[in-house]
């Protein structure tokens, strides 16, 4: 697995054994491709992290800051291992579960610019977390919450706070993005 896209592009990262999905470089440069410029400077959250490929693309691309968030530990010492070797110092890895993470940073008032979430197929985390992220105010008023997951979850188009807005499919994956939806102002 590669760095594709920015500063670090062609760098190679390691990844998981047998049992975890790393997000496809398909995938991810789409996801890239899409934002574009919107990532230059942003505080990026990458929940379910993995191997960290999602986050250093981030980084690569001009992002200011990224929180990787994962609590596996074999994921873990993988992440690690990947950003050590990159020498670069504006990141945080938070090993705990992404829904103690978000809670966390709900109750320190942190805030994210995007948020990208990768998580486990077929447990319906991706729902879950959608629900969560929704419930917590932790994305900023114009950010961006994108969900990898499989193309048969069925997630909301809409939660308290997030609607879904673009789609795109990439074999037996769906690419979900949300932005916060407008608050209704009576006169």
């Amino acid at each position: 697995m590669r760095v594709l896209t920015g500063k670090l592009k062609g760098r190679l990262l390691k990844s998981p054994k047998l049992g975890l999905r790393p997000t496809q470089d398909k995938t991810r440069k789409a996801v890239f491709d899409i934002l574009g410029e919107a990532i230059v400077g942003v505080q990026f959250l990458d929940l379910f992290a993995g191997s960290g490929a999602v986050g250093i693309e981030a980084l690569s691309c001009g992002a200011a800051n990224v929180w990787f968030v994962e609590n596996d530990r074999e994921s873990l010492a993988i992440l690690k291992d990947n950003l050590s070797k990159l020498n670069i110092v504006n990141y945080e890895v938070l090993p705990k579960d992404a829904f103690s993470a978000i809670e966390q940073f709900a109750q320190s008032k942190r805030k994210f610019d995007i948020i990208f979430l990768d998580p486990p197929y077929y447990q319906e985390l991706a729902k879950k977390s959608l629900l969560s992220l929704g419930s917590c105010d932790i994305l900023n008023p114009s950010g961006l919450v994108i969900i990898q997951h499989f193309k048969k979850d069925i997630i909301p188009e809409k939660t308290d706070s997030l609607e879904l807005f673009k789609q795109k499919k990439y074999g037996d994956t769906l690419v979900s993005f949300y932005q916060m939806r407008p608050k209704f102002t009576e006169r």
